[in-house]
Order: structure tokens, then C-alpha cells, then sequence
């Protein structure tokens, strides 16, 4: 695709998930379908019909198997955060129909024990998980999500260890 007609595609609506433990550690995922480190939060398109919040809890409970009676919502991003795909991924990933997201960040407690969380499910997104620290969260992203991960750290920074 052209920069112009990449230009001209609409962003993913879709809903990411900050999921925080009791010790202020941030939940991360290492894709299923990675060869190369690619940890990421929780998260996915919003249905049609769907609020942001109710897509936050189905995704939570569909990408690592948390029920919405295991969390608590703190606080949401007041707008989108947008992202870009890099440009050789446009054309492969969401059939080529999106240019990137723009995300609606929910910051949620989770309340459970780690025996609750439970990433086989039936469509697995993740290989593996664990609790990182914000710094950590950011190293470990993919290069092109790193600039939306900072804005959402930056956005939850005050409910996480040292916040301001």
C-alpha cells in the first residue's frame, strides 16, 4: 500500500487493559503468535453494541480468563490514544481495512489470586505471562507500541508504586 492509501484507513476501535496486582506490578502477556519478544497488556476491538468498558472486561476475561468479579476499574483514559501499525504490517493485519488503533485504556485492579489467572483459553493469545514493573513494561513492548504505553503509564502513573 501507498503511504497516501495508508493514510486514508480508518483506526481499529478497540479497548486495552492495565491490569495491576496488589504489589502495583503491571499484568503482561508474551503473543502467542511472536517469534521475537512481544509482551503486551489485554486487549482488543470493541464489538458493535459494546461500551469500551463492558469490551475491557470480555477481553480481560477472554485473552488471561479474569472475570469482571476479579477486578476493580480505577480509572479509564478520558480520550483515544492512537497508534500506528508500521507499514509493512498494514496490509497483514485486520485484512489490510485499518491504518493502527485508537485505544480506550482502562486501569483495573485485580483483586484474585495468580491461580486465577489462566491464559489457555480457548483462543490463547499468550504464551506465557508475569507482573512487571512500568519500566520493565516499556522495555519489553514491541518498538512501534512503546510511545502509546508511555502515555498510558504516564495517564495511570499515580495508582502505580512511586506515582506522583
Amino acid at each position: 500500500m501507498t503511504p497516501e492509501q495508508i493514510a486514508a484507513l480508518p483506526y481499529r476501535p478497540c479497548v486495552g487493559v492495565m491490569l495491576v496486582n496488589r504489589d502495583g506490578r503491571i499484568f503482561a502477556g508474551q503473543r502467542i503468535d511472536s517469534d521475537i519478544p512481544a509482551w503486551q497488556m489485554p486487549q482488543g476491538g470493541i464489538d458493535e453494541g459494546e461500551t469500551p468498558r463492558q469490551a475491557a472486561l470480555r477481553e480481560l476475561t477472554e485473552e488471561i480468563g479474569v472475570s469482571p468479579d476479579l477486578v476493580t476499574v480505577q480509572e479509564e483514559t478520558p480520550g483515544w490514544i492512537r497508534y500506528d501499525l508500521p507499514p509493512d504490517l498494514v496490509g497483514k493485519v485486520w485484512k489490510g481495512r485499518f491504518r493502527g488503533q485508537k485505544q480506550r485504556w482502562f486501569l483495573m485492579r485485580f483483586t484474585g489470586e495468580d491461580r486465577q489467572i489462566n491464559i489457555a483459553t480457548t483462543h490463547p493469545e499468550f504464551s506465557e505471562w508475569r507482573w512487571l514493573t512500568s519500566s520493565e513494561l516499556l522495555d519489553s513492548i514491541v518498538p512501534f507500541k512503546r510511545a502509546t504505553y508511555a502515555q498510558v503509564i504516564g495517564h495511570f502513573q499515580r495508582h502505580l508504586p512511586g506515582g506522583a
